[in-house]
């Protein structure tokens, strides 16, 4: 699958950090993940931590993936509100969720440490009503989240104006989020993972999956087999080839970085900023004082079409972040696009599926699939070592309606 083009910002800061062998001989192990990227990485971190052999394998070059086209940032948010997913999945299940997400960005930052990635930095969250009739909306988003305990304040238009120079009726500033650079933690995770005992080999297409009694069996193109008590599916928005096509609904996005800035922060705090909008714009800034705008969404997934949108997309994501700061330049360098999903409640896929023995999924679908990457190994390392998870239900396949 065609997952992102153009010039992703942690491609060209980072490059290819490290190599990875190519799988060339048969081999056993307890557990095989299939998908490299930053939740394979994350899934093979948590069991590595259990004592758990694993293999990690991934059709690309670790990291060309998603993970390499995504704007790293991490919030509990998810991309269907708290009062809305109260309604989709249930008061108890939607509050779990979020304050699941919230927890892993600690849990996140923790793992960062742990592995010596290159980035990890909390920052703080303005979700901005982007027009008068959202207020009342995002107001009741407030009054929900700071019930269940999230730290959350209500800034109104005169402190927004006051604090970032902003025109807008209001917004709720969450004191919980963070940001990384994906790309770079995930081979960061690898390197620590190889040291405690796993395996990691890219390059390397799984042609075949069969369930012989007792596990799993993997055929790869070139005809070698990797023999497993069980498997990981980490390969996000390539795993409808395992899945009902209509699990996930695919989507277009597009992502422009802007010239380095000699000095910051450039706005308060360097805050996170998204949108109430649909699709919404969100922006950040870098270590360097780039600043990096994203949305512009499209709703499908057609590779020639996106990336023929791209140039119009950067100069209106350019215009978008101009019309917020007039005041800070804004001299784009580097423009991508690329695939996310979306399910029909906004929550991810994790665990078991009837038709695959022996598999679990760890699918981060979603606007903030690193959180959702954690949660899913977290989860899914609970379930090989046969322990039941208390938070399994709110994310299993029980729940789609197909």
């Amino acid at each position: 699958m065609d997952l992102h083009s153009g010039y992703p910002y942690s491609l060209i800061r980072h490059g290819l950090p490290f190599n990875y062998p190519k799988l060339e001989n048969d081999l056993r192990t307890s557990v095989v993940v299939i998908g490299g990227g930053i939740s394979g990485a994350l899934m093979a971190h948590a069991l590595v931590r259990e004592g758990i052999t694993c293999v990690v394998l991934d059709a690309r070059t670790v990291g060309l993936g998603s993970t390499s086209a995504s704007t790293s940032l991490l919030q509990y948010e998810i991309d269907v509100p708290l009062t809305e997913l109260k309604e989709k999945a249930g008061i108890a299940h939607a509050e779990k969720a979020y304050a699941l997400c919230a927890a892993s960005i600690n849990k996140l930052e923790k793992i960062a440490k742990r592995v010596d990635a290159p980035y990890f930095e909390r920052k703080h969250s303005l979700y901005l009503a982007s027009f008068k009739k959202d207020l009342p909306k995002l107001e009741a988003e407030y009054k929900a989240r700071k019930a269940m305990g999230l730290d959350v304040m209500f800034w109104d238009p005169g402190m927004l104006k006051d604090l970032l120079g902003l025109d807008a009726p209001g917004a709720i500033y969450s004191r919980t989020a963070a940001q990384t650079d994906a790309y770079s933690l995930t081979h960061a995770l690898h390197q620590y993972n190889l040291k405690k005992g796993a395996e990691v080999y890219d390059r390397t297409f799984v042609q075949d999956i069969s369930f012989p009694k007792n596990g799993v069996r993997l055929t790869t193109a070139e005809g070698y087999t990797v023999l497993a008590g069980h498997l990981v599916i980490a390969t996000g928005y390539e795993t409808l080839q395992y899945l009902p096509a209509g699990i996930v609904d695919l989507h277009a996005t597009y992502a422009v970085a802007s010239e380095h800035h000699e000095k910051g922060p450039l706005w308060y705090e360097d805050c996170l900023i998204w949108e109430t909008k649909d699709p919404y714009l969100y922006m950040r800034s870098t270590p360097e004082h780039r600043i990096i705008v994203g949305g512009r969404d499209e709703k499908f997934y057609n590779p020639t079409k996106r990336d023929k949108l791209l140039p119009s997309k950067a100069r209106q994501l350019q215009q978008d972040f101009s019309k917020h700061f007039p005041h800070i330049p804004f001299k784009p360098e580097f423009s991508w696009t690329g695939t996310f999903g979306s399910t029909q409640d906004g929550l991810p896929y994790i665990g078991t599926y009837a038709k695959m023995p022996h598999t679990f999924f760890a699918l981060g679908f979603g606007g903030n699939g690193i959180t959702f990457s954690q949660i899913a190994a977290e989860i899914v390392c609970d379930q090989i070592r046969g322990k039941q998870h208390p938070d399994a239900e709110v994310f299993s396949f029980a729940r789609y309606k197909g």
